[in-house]
């Protein structure tokens, strides 16, 4: 097994083969089950594409509520249906791109992980059966998850404009990536662009010029600019429509099929509803708790111990909250699972993992075995069995969530408790020799001094 994740052609060629044979699995079941392989999804892709071949708006086709980059991306498919299944082979692609990048972020991080941890890491996205179904089914994360980790490294690797393109065009693709703005801004301090503080800035004046720094500063640019651009493209063509169906369509949306979330039971009694009513929906206010955690208190609380991590407890959060939570839905945490496992308790103590891993399956497939009573055999499972199995999920969610935040909590002072010596690379002795004299000499010189904390850009030092 060793052997296999030494050799980056091992693996990648292994990933590359699943999903060759998820594809032509795929293209065998469509043509002989009445249980279609290919999600609805790639049909309203599709269909998309296929309006705007024809000079048409991709909001013609009913239930489009996406950017109309996605309709553009996947033209091919109107060609002819040889290529139909163009977009599922993109999104393939995407897949092995971003366990690429994946790769190259645990490479060249702080950790300067062997390239055997990194494989073995990266495979919990290249080799996730998973991740190549959904992708393969034509559901486009794959292209999602190039983005983010692509955003990732940029801002690990201080390319700021690129930083700020990739953050600007991921929001445009799929809203959702905002909430890494503040992580990353939060992120940006004096100690990670390698400044030292000046012991005279001890006002609340110099603290806020401290806060817009320039990196700061260029990063809120160029991805607002970004973000503007492509928004005033897309509606000089497409008018309000675009508006309409890319963003504020998701402020009322009320999709209950497919929904493990807890508002799955509401959300079907209020699209039952005819009558306009003046009173707030709840289902508008959803989203109140989850950016509360995802945008604001997780970023301030953990993003300068582990951007990467905070990142990972930031999705999982977002995706746990929101109102409307499918499968697809988990591949946007999945892809940040190699940053975080590394030092996490869930590996540190396999008991925990296991038992995080065993709860989280079954009380989906509890969901699943309800769901299918009700979508497939017509079965009113709504109360007490699918509300009953969407709480169970949603609490085992939230413990998750919690172990995630403790770990990362704990800082990077703790980062290597618990980490197999062979993740990280072996510095050389001499390496080794003038690290611990500078410690040594750090104990000495700083004896007393307070530890640093994530809030020193908003609090003013004595």
């Amino acid at each position: 097994m060793s052997k296999f994740f030494s050799s980056p052609v091992l693996v990648f060629s292994s990933a590359i083969a699943l999903r060759i044979g998820l594809f032509f699995y795929g293209l065998w079941q469509d043509a002989n089950s009445p249980m279609k392989y290919t999600d609805i999804d790639y049909y309203v892709f599709t269909d998309a594409a296929r309006f705007t071949a024809h000079g048409h708006s991709p909001y013609d086709r009913e239930t489009y509520r996406y950017t109309p980059l996605l309709a553009w991306m996947l033209l091919p498919t109107a060609w002819s249906s040889t290529w139909f299944s163009f977009g599922k082979v993109l999104f393939a692609v995407g897949d092995i791109v971003a366990g690429a990048l994946i790769v190259l972020v645990l490479r060249n991080g702080e950790g300067k992980m062997s390239m055997e941890s990194a494989l073995k890491f990266a495979s919990i996205w290249l080799l996730n059966p998973m991740v190549a179904t959904i992708s393969t089914r034509g559901s486009s994360e794959g292209l999602l998850g190039v983005i983010v980790v692509a955003l990732l490294w940029a801002i690990t690797q201080k390319r700021i404009v690129l930083a700020g393109f990739l953050l600007g065009f991921g929001v445009h693709f799929k809203i959702y990536p905002f909430i890494y703005a503040p992580s990353i801004i939060w992120w940006l301090d004096d100690e990670q662009l390698g400044r030292s503080k000046s012991s005279k800035d001890t006002d609340i004046i110099s603290h806020i010029k401290n806060f817009f720094n320039g990196p700061r500063i260029t990063l809120t640019i160029s991805s607002l600019l970004t973000f503007l651009s492509l928004n005033t493209l897309m509606y000089t063509i497409y008018g309000y429509p675009f508006l309409q169906h890319t963003y504020l369509h998701h402020v009322s949306r009320i999709d209950h099929r497919h929904n493990f979330s807890p508002y799955n039971t509401l959300l079907y009694l209020s699209s039952s509803i005819t009558t306009p009513s003046t009173s707030i929906k709840l289902e508008s206010l959803a989203f109140t708790p989850q950016l509360f955690l995802s945008a604001v208190a997780l970023p301030l609380l953990l993003a300068k111990k582990d951007l990467a991590s905070t990142m990972l407890a930031q999705t999982f959060a977002f995706v746990t909250f929101n109102k409307v939570c499918t499968s697809q839905y988990f591949l946007w945490y999945t892809i940040f699972l190699p940053f975080y496992l590394p030092r996490s308790t869930l590996l540190s103590r396999p008991y925990l993992g296991l038992s995080a891993a065993a709860l989280w399956v079954i009380t989906q497939a509890m969901w699943l075995q309800q769901g299918f009573q009700l979508e497939f055999l017509g079965q009113n499972t709504f109360v007490p069995g699918l509300w009953l199995s969407s709480l169970g999920f949603f609490g085992v969610n939230c413990w998750i969530l919690g172990i995630i935040c403790g770990d990362v909590g704990v800082g990077k002072e703790d980062e290597t408790r618990g980490v197999p010596k062979s993740v990280v690379e072996k510095p050389s002795s001499a390496t080794e020799k003038g690290k611990t004299s500078v410690k040594d000499g750090e104990k000495k010189k700083g004896k007393g001094k307070k530890v640093r904390s994530g809030w020193d850009d908003i609090t003013l030092c004595r």
